[in-house]
Formats: structure tokens, C-alpha cells, sequence
């Protein structure tokens, strides 16, 4: 943050409200009911706003100070609060006002808590820098936070030696989502865990991650705070957790997770790369064929529509309608801090369980072989995607991070799929389908069980299955460093 500063909240707290923006005033409110005795928290603010042109999206992240609850065993911490992802001054120089009926803004602010260390009189400021970045990949992506998400972000959360690596996302314990005159917001905890905690995430779900901490004081307890000095893992403290809680929740619920953003690729191995009409897009090395802006944005709004974890299993129509204000409160990954799924704009929510009828603009082709090709974070999340995703009847997509490609696995039970069992390897431009059956996915999944570890091993992998005329590759991060647009 090099143009933030830590300041004074005073002019926000006394009598100059009446002059404030109207959203501001309702986070400060919120602040106060909490607070009514830190009139004046220190802030950390943008020296230049970010609608001035400047490089961090939150105005203002306030640090309160919070004795904590001794009959709920929660200790002393520090409260962050985050302003500016919702709608401080509806006058459109930062969000698009919409009315009062939808989210204001994105629809929430972040928060944190961070245990107090014995001594310390103020609040450290590294979290309103990591807020920051959270709240840059929001605006640039225009995608946002659910409670149960998890991010992965393989560094030390206050760049020290700590183990606390990663974060979950969750409700704060004590803010309430509350309505302003731009709409309504709700307030997300993050929430730091360790490298195993988060692959548990993964493997089943956040939600019940987030629960076995709250029950261990030491990984957080009822409020979640965060402890940075935290050098065992829940299962370190108790090893049933895993067997007993984890373990029999994969079985009994597969994996919540439906898709991450992630480096990878697909090859049509089909067609020799000198067809002209060959749109696969998404060789490594070479230059995709371009999709005009408006295939571009049907693919976006059906890959938005298509990870939505529903009761059933649907994966939606290509569609450019667009929904203002619905969105539901499911759990979607992301690899370093790059989420999929979520727009500011467009709803989640899967609204067909009709067969999926492809638009005329992009044209469905059948493939006789592909070649996939995953770095090796996303190559880990492969028995995932097997074992907790479609031996429950589900789907999982890996969403490029570098452009439009997109490689969604399904299972027979998923309605809506546009590969069949009869051609189960189908594109709708640079969005690949895999259609698996129960059979191929137990032998795929004895295969590839290497990969369940994330422990750096010898690249590039490679996995093939000839009679299916598929092949898998993990490959250095490298591979997939330049641009795929």
C-alpha cells in the first residue's frame, strides 16, 4: 500500500455526519453499537482514493479494540473492518447504484480478527494491506466473497515464519448484514488457517472446517480469531478430527468445492494444429483463435451459472441473461486469491434442469481425444475432483486464470451437460466438457492418487488412458506463465 496511511477516524465519529456519505455512516453505525467507546479508532486510508485514480480500492480500514468475551472463553483482539467494497456514496464514482433493493456495492465489507499479543497497544497494520489485496482482485475481477470460500495464499499471512498460510471466509461473529440507503451488505471474517486446514477445506467443504475450529479455543475458537503464532493444526491438537469428522464427511457429502481458478489447458488432439478451424484455444505456446465479445460473454455468464452447487446437479444453459440482485451463499474456491464463479452483476443460480441447448453463435464439437494439461496445485485437486465431486453425482470446473478456457468434468447424473456418454469429449469454444462415467472414474481415480500430495515432486507427470483417448499432464508453473489471449 504505498499510498495508504494510518489516520485518525475522529471527523467520521463527531458532528460532522450530517455531511458524510450516507454509506459510510451506516458501516460507522454498525461500528459504534459495537464500539460506542472508540469514537475514534485508528484507520488506515488511502492517501489517494482509488476513484481518484488510485491503487487501493478500500477508502478506510478501521481497528477497534476488542476486550473479548471471558464466559465464551474468546481473549482480547483486534477488529478490522474493511470500507469500501459496498457502496459508500452512491453517486456512482465507485459502484454502479442499482436501488436499494439489491447489494450495495458487492454486497459486503471484510473484517478480521487478530489476537492481541501481550504488550502490544496498538493494532499492527499488515492486515489492512492484505485486505487490500483481497479488495484489489474483488475490483478487478468483479467477482466476489461467500461464506465457506477459502483462499489459498501460500505466504505467511503477516509475512513472518508463521504457519497460518491461507484463509477461510465466514460471518462475523458479531456485526449484522444491515441495510443501507444503496442496498444491503454483510460482513465476511477471514479467517487464517494453516496449509492442512485449508486442504481439508478443499477435500470437503469450508463450512465444516470453519466449525471444527470454532471448537478448538486455540485454532480460533467461537469468534475465529486469528493467532499467528499458532503452530499446531487442528488435527495436530486432536488427530480424530480427520478420521472421525473430515474423513466420514468426504464420504457421506463429497466436496462442496465445485471449481477454482487455476492454471491449466486443454488440447484437441482430434485435428492436426494446422486446421484453420481448429478453435481449441487453449494450446500452450501458441495463439488462441479469438471468440467475439459476445460468445466471450455467453461462455462467462453459462461457466458463472455452471458452478453454482445446488440440491441438484445442473449445469445451466449458454444464456446472456442477466440477473441484478440474486445471489445465493454457496462456497467456491480460489488459488491465489483468484476465484471463479462469482459476479457483481450476475446471479449464480442454476434456473433449468433442462437439457442444455447450445446457442447458434457457439458451435458444440464432439472430440475424439483430448490432452489436459494442470500445474501442480491444480493437478492436486484431481482425487478431489474424482473421489468428492463426481462419484457424488456432481460436477467440478477449472476455471483458467489466464483467459477464457475452461475445463468442466461431469458426471452421468449431471443434468444439462453438453457431452454425452455417447461423445463424452465436447467444446462450446474454449469450454471443455468431460463427461466420466462411475467405472472410468474409480480407475482414474487409483491412477492419479499420487497426486493427492502436495509435497514437490519431479515435473512434468504424465497420466494416459489410451483406450479413452485421454491424457493428463501436470506441468511446471512455467508452462502456463505467458498469456493465453
Amino acid at each position: 500500500m504505498d499510498e495508504m496511511r494510518p489516520s485518525s477516524g475522529a471527523a467520521a465519529h463527531l458532528g460532522l455526519a450530517s455531511i458524510f456519505p450516507p454509506g459510510l455512516q451506516a458501516i460507522y453505525g454498525e461500528c459504534r453499537r459495537l464500539y460506542p467507546d472508540q469514537a475514534n479508532p485508528l484507520q488506515v486510508t488511502a492517501i489517494v482514493k482509488y476513484w481518484l485514480g488510485g491503487p487501493d480500492p478500500l477508502d478506510y480500514i478501521s481497528m477497534y479494540r476488542n476486550l473479548g468475551c471471558p464466559g465464551q472463553d474468546v481473549p482480547e483482539h483486534w477488529h478490522y473492518v474493511s470500507l469500501g467494497l459496498s457502496d459508500l456514496y452512491g453517486d456512482n464514482r465507485v459502484h454502479e447504484f442499482t436501488g436499494q433493493e439489491g447489494p450495495s456495492g458487492f454486497g459486503f465489507e471484510l473484517t478480521f480478527r487478530l489476537k492481541r499479543e501481550a504488550g502490544e497497544t496498538a493494532p499492527p497494520t499488515w492486515p489492512a494491506e492484505l485486505m487490500q489485496g483481497l479488495a484489489r482482485y474483488v475490483f478487478q475481477s468483479e467477482n466476489t466473497f461467500c461464506s465457506g470460500d477459502h483462499i489459498s495464499w501460500h505466504s505467511p499471512l503477516d509475512n513472518s515464519e508463521s504457519r497460518i498460510q491461507h484463509m477461510l471466509l465466514t460471518e462475523d461473529p458479531q456485526m449484522q448484514p444491515m441495510q443501507t440507503p444503496f442496498g444491503h451488505i454483510s460482513f465476511l471474517q477471514i479467517v487464517g488457517v494453516c496449509t492442512e486446514e485449508l486442504q481439508a477445506a478443499q477435500q470437503w467443504n469450508g463450512q465444516g472446517i470453519l466449525d471444527l475450529l470454532r471448537g478448538v479455543h486455540i485454532a480460533g475458537g467461537p469468534w475465529l480469531i486469528t493467532d499467528m503464532r499458532r503452530g499446531e493444526t487442528i488435527f495436530d491438537i486432536d488427530p480424530h478430527l480427520q478420521q472421525e469428522r473430515v474423513d466420514k464427511g468426504i464420504e457421506t457429502d463429497g466436496s462442496n468445492l465445485s471449481g477454482v481458478s487455476a492454471k491449466c489447458a486443454w488440447d484437441d488432439l482430434s485435428r492436426p494444429p494446422e486446421d484453420e478451424d481448429d478453435s481449441r484455444s487453449i494450446c500452450i505456446g501458441s495463439q488462441p483463435r479469438r471468440l467475439s465479445d459476445k460468445d466471450t460473454e455467453q461462455i462467462r455468464e453459462a461457466l458463472r451459472k455452471g458452478l453454482e452447487i445446488n440440491s441438484k446437479s445442473v449445469l445451466p444453459p449458454i444464456s446472456s441473461q442477466k440477473h441484478s440482485h440474486d445471489r445465493p451463499q454457496q462456497s467456491v474456491g480460489h488459488f491465489q486469491t483468484q476465484q471463479i464463479s462469482r459476479s457483481r452483476k450476475d446471479s449464480l443460480e442454476s434456473e433449468s434442469s433442462a437439457a442444455i441447448v447450445p446457442h447458434e453463435l457457439v458451435r458444440t464439437r464432439q472430440l475424439e481425444s483430448v490432452h489436459l494439461k494442470f500445474n501442480q496445485e491444480s493437478g492436486t485437486l484431481l482425487p478431489l475432483c474424482l473421489r468428492g465431486r463426481l462419484l457424488h453425482g456432481r460436477h467440478f470446473t477449472y476455471k483458467s486464470i489466464n483467459g477464457d478456457t475452461a475445463i468442466t468434468f461431469v458426471s452421468t447424473g449431471v443434468e444439462g451437460a453438453f457431452a454425452t456418454e455417447e461423445h463424452p469429449y465436447a467444446a462450446h469454444g474454449p469450454w471443455l466438457q468431460i463427461l466420466l462415467t462411475e467405472e472410468f472414474v474409480e480407475q482414474m481415480l487409483a491412477d492419479v492418487q499420487d497426486l493427492s500430495t502436495r509435497e514437490v515432486s519431479k515435473l512434468p507427470k504424465e497420466y494416459s488412458w489410451p483406450d479413452k483417448k485421454i491424457k493428463i499432464s501436470v506441468l511446471p508453473d512455467t508452462v502456463f506463465d505467458s498469456p493465453l489471449q
